[in-house]
């Protein structure tokens, strides 16, 4: 039974750590969260073009190549 109460008491020790570092998070706001949202999925949406077009290029070159080669 102690080690059921130690156990316990290690857990209620570490929520009451959780809520108390909760407490210190500087929480952004709905614009600053909206912003960077946008920034995320315009950055997402560029990076994907871009690595489609090196992707398209790589393999019409790479098979150019071949084709010349063989």
């Amino acid at each position: 039974m102690n080690g059921k109460e130690r156990w316990y008491r290690r857990f209620v020790n570490f929520i009451k750590d959780v809520r108390a570092e909760l407490k210190k998070v500087t929480w952004p706001s709905r614009s600053e969260v909206y912003s960077t949202t946008i920034v995320v999925i315009l950055a997402m949406i560029f990076f994907g073009f871009y690595l489609f077009l090196v992707d398209a290029l790589s393999s019409t070159l790479l098979t150019k190549v071949k084709d010349f080669l063989g």
